[in-house]
């Protein structure tokens, strides 16, 4: 992936004033500013919202499996009864 250095971002800065002009740029970046947040904060509230789904899932699943009933498995020393044909 590529990456944007400080003279890359100079350079693009110094092309944005001169084709927005200096006069309206504050208000392009004011206005990319709050694209920005917005963008940021739908994608926040996608990964809460799909963090909660995973963990309604793994919640629901652990309480559905099935618990080992001590009742019927036999103890260290006592053998099962099992009659031979």
């Amino acid at each position: 992936m590529p990456q944007i250095g400080w003279l890359e971002l100079l350079i693009i800065v110094v092309i944005a004033i001169l084709v927005i002009g200096p006069k309206d740029f504050p208000t392009v970046l004011k206005k990319l500013g709050t694209w920005t947040s917005t963008v940021k904060k739908y994608f926040f509230d996608v990964q809460s919202n799909i963090n909660q789904i995973t963990n309604l899932d793994e919640n629901i699943s652990s309480n559905s499996t099935p618990k080992k009933n001590k009742n019927l498995t036999p103890k260290k020393n006592e053998k099962l009864d099992v009659k031979k044909k």
